[in-house]
């Protein structure tokens, strides 16, 4: 690991809500130059749920995204407070999106979204040994939940059906834990 050659001389927020805060750093560059940078902090991890059944199925859910001014498809996902354990963000997170609990849960990778310019850290979990519920979905959520072969979700990605950049590391990351 090498020391950090940026020099932090101030920092403001610029914008604050429950989910991010936008700072601006005063800073001295690596060549030793005044400038400045801006970063998103996170309030939450990111967190991404792949299940898988015994048949190979998994379930993927729809919804607009505000941010991209699109509709996504994805695998369940969303966020966990910082002081939370991650595994229990993870367990509610796939019950709320899809209603399902499961008995196995192993994390598969740990991420930076965007690390020019967010502190943001995501998780990716596989669960398996599935058992079927009702989704608890939040105000805010406007969910489509669709059950497919996990085959048929990386043709998916393949195809640019799927774009969020956790659930395409998470399919991939999940195909080759799983040999196929």
């Amino acid at each position: 690991m090498t020391e950090n050659p940026w020099k932090t001389k101030s920092i403001a927020t610029v914008y604050e809500n429950p989910w991010i805060r936008v700072e601006h750093h005063e800073v001295l560059t690596p060549a030793g130059k005044d400038g400045i940078y801006g970063k998103t902090h996170f309030k939450n991890k990111a967190i991404a749920i792949l299940p898988i059944d015994e048949e190979g199925n998994t379930w993927l859910v729809g919804q607009y995204r505000y941010a991209l001014d699109a509709y996504s498809w994805e695998v369940p996902m969303g966020g966990g407070p910082l002081e939370l354990d991650t595994l229990d963000s993870a367990k509610r997170e796939l019950k709320e999106e899809t209603g399902l609990t499961a008995s196995q849960w192993t994390e598969l990778q740990l991420i930076h979204t965007s690390n020019s310019v967010t502190d943001e850290v995501g998780y990716i979990f596989l669960a398996q040994g599935l058992t079927e519920g009702e989704p608890e979905f939040e105000d805010t959520e406007d969910i489509s939940i669709k059950k497919l072969p996990f085959v048929e979700a990386m043709d998916w990605v393949m195809q640019g059906k799927i774009t969020d950049s956790l659930s395409v590391i998470a399919i991939f990351r999940v195909a080759r834990a799983l040999g196929y």
